[in-house]
């Protein structure tokens, strides 16, 4: 062992200082039952749902040189028996676009330990290709991979110190090695790993300890049926759960059932039995934490998927539609479309995943390159699977092909009641989960309650968006609309429109129709206390009956804070001066570790709340938005929802609940690689439903953006519980500076078309939602003016 020690930092360590040998003891006399099986099958779904996950991926067999001997292992093999000794990066390379192209999304680069340490051939053919160690060509394929692809390497690289992990991990999604056994008594002599100095367990617990202070994301597990004993396999399960415990960085831990190989030591060996299989998941189960993915390769228990499917695992490792399991190659891939086919039989859902468990791409802690992190964002929805469809918010004309099964999944009707009757949050969370039968369900039951509250009316404002300025002290990543003053040459230039730009803009909006002119802008750093004030008396002067809508609670604790008063106090003078309502926007997520990431210099949670509060208390009526699909999840969109309909139970000010997709094309944050691209289609339907049912009487009215959507998309919603489709906006700019395309001014015509076709009616309400009446030619005619009338910027005027 000499040798392993001099190449690796390694010390002795003392393994049982990792082995919980009470624990092993006790539960290695507990038999298998079906009670087990269900205990098992019951962890994984309270946490992890009813969904299976595997990674579309390629096999990459770099070398299949090896220094050790297992005795069970074909896929090591010696220099006279493989034409080269490593494969070459161009044949890499080549795999990983056919990949690319049939879906893939990893690269899974697998290859035997350290071959140089023992064969002179790969010594040589690492000389030649210019590397010094296989770890040094491991980390170029890996690099070129990344530059000429968009797939994300796992590199299975073998034992490796803290220095070998720290080359290799700006160039990995996630790294593994199966710890396969603790049990140093498996490294004697007739034993699977005599002679294999890398299997040593010292090492093997050392590798991963390694990868813990580093914080990759990191894959093990163990190797059952291969001589220990049921004692020694769970003793090995406490070691890797212990080492979770000290470094939360193992994604994922597999369960494989050793497979008698021909022409191996072990070709007579007796393999483990499905049952002592299932037993060993269920033990598992117990012993590790649950945010560890546990895994079972499919390929293995080809015969029994079903049963497998409904042990208690939540994974399938990699399967590929390309290349085959070059460590058991006797054992084909099972047909995606046969798993998912068992998926469904077992009520569960078959989800395609990165090379990055669910779990750990929304740890915050472990580790990821700037570039891994922006390809593994961009790949994936809120719930850390990769997303179903490629639709954008604001950006994509026609809706994504929806499949859906019929079947219910989940306990749909046990979720609802949970929310409805306890305010349950987890539950609230794990609706976002809902698909195939489950998101009809949710879909059909929204519209249903929509009729109930709404009857067959769907609403709409004539108002006039007027974004008085672009320039803004804050810095939100997600804005594409605001730019400092320094920043004059990014998304065109910046401006401040006068008082009376906005009094000639207000005019020309009543002369169109309009009862309702909502005004917004950046906080610009000229701005105090008397500039709001002198916006709304502006208007005043030309209308008295104008519906003013304006100021976001940023602007409103903006002008409280220059005025040295409290907000209430400040929202009087607005109010006294002819401010009607307040938009309840800059909410984005009312987490503070989400604004954190998003709005670290924006008002937090308590502050956005306690302006919306103070309006209610004088009588100042809002509406409330929520911003989703960039870094949140399901639990901050859901507790986002739990925090308006607290507010509104209490205050009762809240007139409609307005959720909208983000939009991601021209996004600083997205740009730089910061957040997902937008919610999916799935996603953005969902946050309607569900916020239809969860806020039910307390906020009736439920508004789509057709801004967001697209009409399509609008028309999908009407199907989905939403009563109201928004405002005809008149200049919307901030979220087509975002990079939307869906018009500046909404089409009534075509809208009306629409919501007659579902026989409802369309009919004109004001901002407080009393009905006006129902669009006519008359309407029509009137709203109608070409935008080049109205998108005008007065761009050389400011403020006096």
């Amino acid at each position: 062992m000499s040798e392993i020690i001099k190449k690796h930092n390694f010390d002795r360590i003392d393994i049982n200082n990792f082995v919980d040998h009470e624990l092993a003891k006790n539960l290695s006399k507990i038999p298998l039952t079906d009670t087990l099986l269900k205990e098992s099958f019951d962890i994984k779904v309270a946490h992890y749902g009813k969904i299976i996950s595997f990674s579309p991926k390629v096999f990459l067999p770099l070398t299949f040189l090896c220094r050790d001997v297992c005795h069970y292992c074909t896929f090591a093999k010696v220099p006279r028996k493989i034409d080269s000794p490593y494969m070459a990066i161009e044949e890499a390379l080549e795999i990983a676009k056919k990949g690319e192209e049939l879906g893939c999304r990893e690269a899974l680069i697998t290859l035997g330990d350290k071959p140089e340490l023992r064969y002179k051939a790969a010594r040589d053919s690492l000389n030649a290709l210019g590397f010094e160690s296989t770890l040094d060509y491991v980390k170029n394929v890996s690099q070129e991979i990344l530059n000429t692809t968009s797939l994300i390497p796992h590199l299975n690289p073998g034992t490796m110190d803290i220095n070998e992990i720290e080359k290799l991990k700006n160039y990995s999604g996630s790294m593994g090695m199966m710890l396969e056994s603790h049990s140093a008594r498996l490294c004697q002599k007739g034993m699977p790993h005599y002679g294999s100095p890398d299997k040593d367990p010292n090492f093997r617990i050392q590798t991963l300890i390694c990868a813990g202070q580093q914080k990759i994301p990191f894959t093990t597990g163990i190797l059952i049926g291969i001589g220990e004993t049921r004692e020694e396999r769970l003793q090995s399960l406490t070691v890797i759960n212990n080492i979770f415990k000290e470094f939360g960085n193992i994604q994922e831990v597999i369960i494989q059932n050793f497979k008698a190989k021909k022409e191996t030591l072990m070709e007579n060996s007796d393999e483990p039995d499905f049952d002592e299989l299932l037993w060993t998941i269920s033990m598992a189960r117990k012993i590790l934490d649950p945010k560890i993915s546990l895994q079972v390769p499919p390929n293995l228990n080809a015969n029994n998927l079903v049963e497998l499917l409904k042990s208690g695992i939540d994974d399938l490792g990699g399967i590929s539609p390309l290349t085959i399991d070059h460590v058991n190659p006797e054992a084909p891939w099972p047909e995606i479309s046969k798993i998912s086919k068992f998926c469904i039989k077992t009520n569960q859902h078959l989800l395609k995943r990165t090379t990055v468990s669910a779990k750990a791409l929304q740890d915050s802690s472990l580790f990821f390159s700037k570039n891994i992190k922006s390809r593994l964002l961009n790949l994936t929805d809120a719930s850390g699977y990769i997303k179903e469809d490629e639709w954008q918010p604001g950006v994509t004309e026609d809706l994504p092909q929806i499949l859906l099964h019929p079947k219910n999944i989940s306990n749909i009707k046990q979720l609802i009641q949970n929310i409805e009757k306890k305010d349950c949050i987890n539950s609230l969370a794990n609706l976002f989960e809902s698909r195939d039968g489950d998101f009809n369900y949710l879909r059909k039951y929204a519209n249903e309650l929509r009729g109930k509250l709404n009857g067959n009316t769907i609403t709409y404002v004539s108002n006039r968006n007027i974004n008085y300025t672009n320039m803004c002290i804050y810095s939100c990543s997600f804005c594409a609309f605001s730019k400092s003053t320094g920043a004059k040459s990014l998304r065109g230039k910046s401006y401040n429109i006068s008082l009376d730009e906005i009094q000639r803009r207000v005019l020309e909006a009543i002369s169109r129709g309009a009862n309702e002119v909502c005004l917004q802008g950046g906080i610009h750093p000229k701005f105090d206390e008397n500039t709001y004030i002198d916006i709304v008396k502006s208007i005043r002067e030309v209308s008295d009956t104008i519906h003013i809508h304006a100021f976001s609670p940023l602007e409103i604790s903006h002008g409280a804070n220059c005025a040295n008063t409290d907000v209430k106090s400040y929202l009087l003078k607005l109010k006294e001066a002819g401010l009607n309502s307040l938009p309840g926007t800059a909410a984005e997520i009312l987490d503070d570790n989400v604004r954190e990431i998003i709005c670290p210099d924006k008002i937090n949670t308590n502050e956005w709340l306690n302006v919306i509060k103070a309006a209610h208390s004088i009588g100042l009526p809002t509406t409330s938005t929520m911003m989703f699909g960039h870094v949140e999840n399901y639990y901050d969109i859901a507790k986002h929802m739990h925090e308006l309909k607290s507010l509104q139970l209490e205050s009762n000010g809240i007139t409609e609940f307005v959720p909208l997709p983000y939009v991601a094309s021209e996004a600083p944050m997205y740009l730089r690689g910061l957040s997902r691209s937008g919610p999916s289609f799935r996603e953005s339907v969902l946050v309607h439903s569900i916020s239809r049912i969860y806020l039910n009487e307390s906020i009736k009215n439920i508004q789509g953006s057709w801004v967001k959507m697209g009409y399509a998309g609008l028309s999908y919603l009407l199907d989905s519980g939403i009563n109201d489709v928004g405002g005809i906006l008149m200049n919307e700019t901030i979220t087509r500076s975002a990079g939307a395309r869906h018009g500046q001014e909404l089409d009534l015509i075509y809208i009306k078309n629409i919501v007659e076709s579902k026989n409802m009616k369309l009919i004109e309400r004001n901002t407080k939602y009393d009905l006006l009446k129902e669009p006519t030619k008359a309407n029509f005619d009137k709203l109608k003016l070409k935008l080049k009338d109205i998108n005008h910027f007065d761009q050389e005027r400011s403020f006096t």
